[in-house]
């Protein structure tokens, strides 16, 4: 089955972000504290539990692919969703740490220079990461994984987050030592923010919520097909990466039940066709 597929593919991802989070936070970690930059510090610190988030989600795509079961008729795929929140708290965690490590660093009598290798070292990290950003991107949207898309949203924050330790190293270098936990204080934030927007997501699918945009979207290619004259009623939801639709339509009262029959058949092929939508019940009522 293409799902069971899609899910094995985004286990590549998971690895992907774990052995670059494994290399990324030990080059960190080492030279943050030889050198003295507490924005690198905490670069290393925010990588190091990413490794944990990016294990919650190999976890959860791995249970994901078990088949159903008699007490999972739907199979498992909400465990892709369980592991995004699981992601989440772990994100929230770490930049709250963060952040309060590097507001005490502002009371401390003297704030130590950082020497420039670890500018440097926050530049190449930063690159590193917006690659591997945009493979998990690039792949999370070919097979329609959410927590491949919690992870590729977490690689860009780190990107981002190992650009402003470069920021704020460099500006210390120029007598601005306050630079650098400045540079801490602005990573403890974006993890906090790319953390909430990762819950909220997650939370909203686990509570059978769906976005409006995209349901009209799924209304336009229904009422396109031929023989449909109403749509009665849509209901969706995601089941991880699998969305559930249940529709109503109404056509024509003197049709045979073989020709309602080839209507539901034509629907069901537009919806995966275009919107990768596989799982499509459909109840037919006589327009009257």
């Amino acid at each position: 089955m293409e799902i069971y597929n899609n899910l094995q593919q985004g286990e590549k991802g998971a690895w992907v972000s774990i052995v670059a989070y494994i290399c990324l936070s030990a080059i960190k970690l080492t030279i943050g504290f030889l050198f003295f930059s507490e924005a690198l510090r905490a670069d290393g610190f925010n990588n190091l539990t990413d490794i944990i988030a990016s294990i919650a989600v190999l976890v959860g795509l791995r249970i994901s692919r078990k088949p159903p079961d008699q007490n999972h008729r739907y199979g498992h795929f909400r465990a892709e969703n369980i592991a995004t929140l699981v992601a989440s708290l772990i994100m929230a965690a770490v930049g709250i740490q963060v952040l309060w490590q590097a507001v005490m660093i502002f009371f401390e009598s003297s704030i130590r220079k950082p020497d420039m290798i670890t500018a440097w070292i926050a530049l190449f990290c930063g690159i590193v990461m917006l690659a591997v950003y945009r493979y998990n991107f690039k792949l999370a949207k070919r097979i329609n994984s959410s927590a491949v898309m919690a992870a590729a949203q977490d690689n860009r924050s780190d990107a981002f987050v190992s650009m402003g330790a470069f920021v704020g190293i460099l500006g210390a270098q120029f007598g601005l030592n306050w630079l650098d936990p400045l540079a801490a204080t602005a990573v403890g934030v974006i993890i906090c923010k790319t953390a909430f927007d990762i819950f909220r997501e997650a939370t909203h699918s686990l509570s059978d919520g769906f976005h409006e945009n995209e349901l009209s979207q799924f209304k336009k290619t229904i009422r396109k097909t031929p023989g449909v004259q109403v749509l009665k009623d849509i209901k969706a939801r995601s089941h991880g990466n699998y969305i559930l639709l249940d529709v109503t339509i109404l056509v024509d009262e003197k049709m045979s039940v073989a020709e309602s029959h080839s209507i539901t058949e034509d629907i069901e092929r537009r919806m995966k066709e275009a919107h990768m939508v596989e799982h499509v019940h459909i109840h037919i009522e006589p327009a009257r």
